[in-house]
């Protein structure tokens, strides 16, 4: 997911008319990468997607997702899509830290990191979001994700 957003990024500084879509075109992509690599490691674990802790862990990731995307929504009609940066970070930092209190511990961890650059990102200048999305979703994924695969198996 780090590396997809870090393309994504490139891509939004090259082709600043294009910054909603290939962001939007981004989120499909991890959404992709995570449900894939989620199956896997449960065929990995012999254990259904749809086990408790997989089904908690939707359940708290879910809400503030669609939160995420109904503000989206409404801060476009608002024509104010400079917020955008600031609220995907901290919406998708609220949706690991409740997904993550049915996990590991360094995952509620991360989702503190997604919301600290979230509220960084809508408290500096609207210029600097392209780089919060790539510091959060591609720095913070790669980072956490390495720790996560080293100390619990990916």
């Amino acid at each position: 997911m780090g590396l997809s957003a870090f393309a994504a990024a490139m891509l939004a500084m090259s082709y600043r008319e294009w910054f909603l879509t290939i962001w939007l075109i981004e989120a499909g992509v991890a959404l992709i990468i995570g449900l894939v690599g989620m199956a896997h490691k449960a065929k990995g674990l012999r254990v259904l997607l749809a086990s408790g802790p997989a089904r908690k862990f939707g359940l708290g990731f879910a809400p503030p997702l669609v939160v995420g995307a109904v503000l989206t929504a409404a801060l476009l009609r608002a024509n104010v899509a400079d917020l955008l940066p600031g609220v995907w970070l901290c919406m998708y930092g609220a949706a690991i830290i409740a997904a993550g209190s049915f996990s590991v511990r360094v995952v509620p961890v991360m989702g503190i990191g997604f919301l600290c650059a979230g509220i960084a990102a809508l408290f500096t200048p609207a210029a600097w979001g392209n780089a919060w999305l790539a510091s959060g979703f591609g720095g913070l994924h790669i980072v956490f994700g390495t720790i996560i695969a080293r100390r619990y198996g990916g």
